[in-house]
Formats: C-alpha cells, structure tokens, sequence
C-alpha cells in the first residue's frame, strides 16, 4: 500500500491530479500496487479564508507519506511570493528534496517549434538544485519609499549543497548518455559560480567514465535552441534550472506534458511529484488543461518508490497516445478535454 498525499491545490491542479489518480489507480491493478490518497485542500483559497497556505501542523501532516502528488500553487490575488513560499519551498526544504528532478523529451507525434528536429534530437534531464541557491530568504529592504531606497538579495551555496546536486547528475549520467554539462556564470557572478565550477571540477575527478563541458547560462540558453541535441544530464543552480527547465519543455513542444520531481534521494522523507506547467488561471475551469505532465509525474513517482515496470508502462501509454494522436489536448492540437485524455491512457495501459 502506497500512501500519497495529495494536494491539487490551484487553477488547473484541481483538474488534471484527480486524471492522474486515475491513471496511477488503473496501473496499480495491472501491477498489484494498491494506493491509499490522502487530500489536503491546501491552496490559495485556503489562504484566502485562513491567512495561510497550509496548516501550521502541515508538514508534520503530510512528513509520514510514500510521496506527495502536487498539482499547481498559485492564483490570482495572492502574490506569488506568498503562495510559493507558504507552501511549496517549506515542503522542499524540511523534506530536503534537494533535487529537482525535469526530463525534457520530445515525443514523436509532436511538433517542435525548432525547424526539422525529430525525438531523437531532444532527450535531456535537468537536475536543479532545489534547495540554496539564488533563492535564499537573506536580504531585506531598507529606507522604503525613498531615493535612496536599498534592497539586497544574498545567494547561499554551500559544499554540501553544491556537490550533492552534482553528484546526482553524474550518477544519473552513467545510467544514461554519459553525459554531464554544467550551468554557470562565472565570468560575471564573481564568487558563487567560480566556487561552483570548482566543485564541478572535482566531481569530474571522481567521475572518469563521464564526458563533461560547461557553458554560461546565457549561450547556453541560446544553444538549447540551436543544438538541443548536445545535452543529456543538464546540472544548474536553482535560479539556473529554474529557467532551463522551462525553456527544455518549450523546445520540446509544449510545457502542457513536462514532469518534475522533487527529490529526497536517501529517501527519509517523502519525495513530491508534480506536472512544470502552473496553474494556468487563463484556462482554469475549463476543462481543457493537459494532464500528461500530471501523468508522467506520477510515473516519476512509481519510478522512485520501486515500482519501475509500472511506470513505464504509463510512459508507454503517453507515447503512443501522443503518436496515434489519440484524445489530445488542445495544446497539442487535438480537441479532447481533460478527461478525455486521461482515458486515452488508462484504454492503452488496459
């Protein structure tokens, strides 16, 4: 029995998590793995009515499940700021899930934006660390108001931070392509990414087997336009990987199927699992929101709680309703709605 709690939380969460429920319960008869959901209505309309995005006994709530099976945190009317750092940074960081796992692929049956590339020329990871970095809570704001008014933002990258991101991607490199590339910025930001590109240096040494480079992030954004083909196993800070695994789903057709993983890797606390694309207020209550990166966050999910044969007969299921192009998503071009697709899938996992 595998134990999730699950928080659909804003917009479009609220629709494409109970299709991933679906999927998940679908794939769990075929493989034996029963799942016991626990919800948690925590959100920005929790906020709205209690002053807080979760309870203050939250974490302590949820710190005993399998994993947690997000769906989207924000929405107009609460600031960003609030919503995200009420709930989902606590989460990362008290359950140290210190890697961000992204794949980026590009399925056959979708059309990149990038001229003449086919699946064989997108299909990387990025691993982002998920929980230092830029997005640190040191800084403040003084003399308000004024001409002379002085805001500071501190960036905090430690040893222990920086080598245990690096090392997740190389370990994961040597399951895959065998390859590492390094996101940085050392000829502009003056100590961090010079400590970091030393750090990659020495996990490098430890690494032989593993062909390396590096770029900085601005030619490097650039090449994932013009070369998506180059990469495999992408290692970047948090604001670095932030960014890059926004743009790798772009370049690979839609934001609407991209998966993510928040990762305890020594598993002492839960792991959570969640689609890239937001909460997409724009389309929120329409029916029609995608939710093959829900789906494919809950195959990352299966993947890390032991269960690979069944997550990949979920992955199977994406990839041939996206090449027979059956019940997509508008997104994708298609006219089926939410629930529609997730039918599709479960119909092709029976």
């Amino acid at each position: 029995m595998l134990k999730i709690a699950v928080i659909p939380g804003d917009g479009i969460g609220k629709e494409v998590i109970p299709v991933g429920q679906l999927v998940l319960e679908a794939v769990g008869k075929k493989y034996n793995i029963s799942f016991e959901w626990d919800l948690f209505n925590w959100s920005c309309e929790h906020y709205k009515q209690t002053g807080t995005m979760m309870p203050d006994d939250g974490l302590d709530v949820i710190g005993h499940h399998d994993a947690i099976y997000l769906g989207a945190v924000g929405f107009p009317g609460v600031p960003d700021h609030i919503s995200l750092w009420g709930l989902l940074i606590p989460i990362r960081r008290a359950f140290q899930q210190y890697i961000s796992l992204r794949p980026v692929k590009l399925f056959d049956g979708i059309t990149s934006p990038l001229a003449n590339r086919t699946a064989e020329d997108i299909d990387m990871v990025i691993v982002r660390e998920n929980n230092e970095g830029e997005y640190s809570e040191i800084g403040g704001r003084i003399y308000r108001g004024t001409d002379q008014e002085t805001v500071t933002q501190e960036s905090v990258f430690t040893r222990r931070g920086v080598d245990r991101v690096m090392k997740y991607a190389f370990e994961l490199a040597e399951k895959r392509k065998k390859h590492v590339t390094s996101a940085t910025k050392s000829n502009g930001i003056v100590h961090t990414m010079p400590f970091w590109d030393e750090r990659f240096a020495e996990m490098k040494k430890l690494h032989p087997g593993i062909k390396t480079d590096q770029y900085h992030i601005d030619i490097l954004t650039a090449n994932f336009v013009l070369h998506p083909d180059w990469y495999d196993v992408v290692v970047g800070s948090n604001l670095f990987g932030d960014i890059l695994s926004d743009l790798g789903p772009a370049v690979a057709g839609t934001i609407g199927i991209a998966a993510s993983g928040n990762i305890n890797p020594e598993k002492d606390f839960p792991s959570m699992f969640e689609p890239v694309h937001g909460s997409a207020p724009d389309i929120a209550g329409k029916g029609i929101a995608n939710p093959i990166g829900t789906i494919w966050a809950g195959a990352m999910m299966l993947e890390h709680l032991g269960h690979q044969e069944a997550a990949d007969a979920i992955m199977n299921a994406i990839e041939i309703s996206i090449r027979e192009k059956v019940a997509l998503t508008p997104d994708m071009g298609g006219k089926a709605n939410t629930k529609e697709c997730g039918k599709a899938i479960i119909d092709i996992l029976s």
